[in-house]
């Protein structure tokens, strides 16, 4: 299995950053994806910003040139920069890796950190 452990939140003006960070540990095969949604109060969770192994980032159009995501694979660990934030970016952030565990490819989630942007 893998826990994810989130740290970085908390409440900033608008304009303003912050910067997220997600660890990984547990018994697993490896990481296929690493990356970080969010929920909204009365929202659905969306995807914020996603870092496969192999293959592309996916960024969300409303935070794209404001939000970069990087991991550290020897780590394992993925960070979420926050920049120009905006009162509708308050949300709880989850940090979600798909990891492959003994076969299967399962996806595991944080429990979340509440960002909070003020105007």
């Amino acid at each position: 299995q893998v826990q994810l452990v989130e740290s970085g939140g908390g409440l900033v003006q608008a304009g303003g950053s912050l910067r997220l960070s997600c660890t990984a540990s547990g018994s697993f095969d490896s990481i296929e994806l690493m990356g970080w949604y969010r929920q909204a109060p009365g929202s659905q969770r969306e995807l914020v910003a996603s870092l496969p192994t192999v293959g592309t980032t996916n960024v969300a159009d409303s935070v794209k040139g404001r939000f970069t995501i990087s991991r550290d694979n020897l780590k394992n660990t993925v960070d979420l920069q926050m920049n120009s934030l905006k009162p509708e970016d308050t949300a709880v952030y989850y940090c979600s890796v798909i990891a492959r565990v003994r076969g299967p490819v399962l996806r595991f989630w944080g429990k979340g950190t509440l960002v909070t942007v003020s105007s």
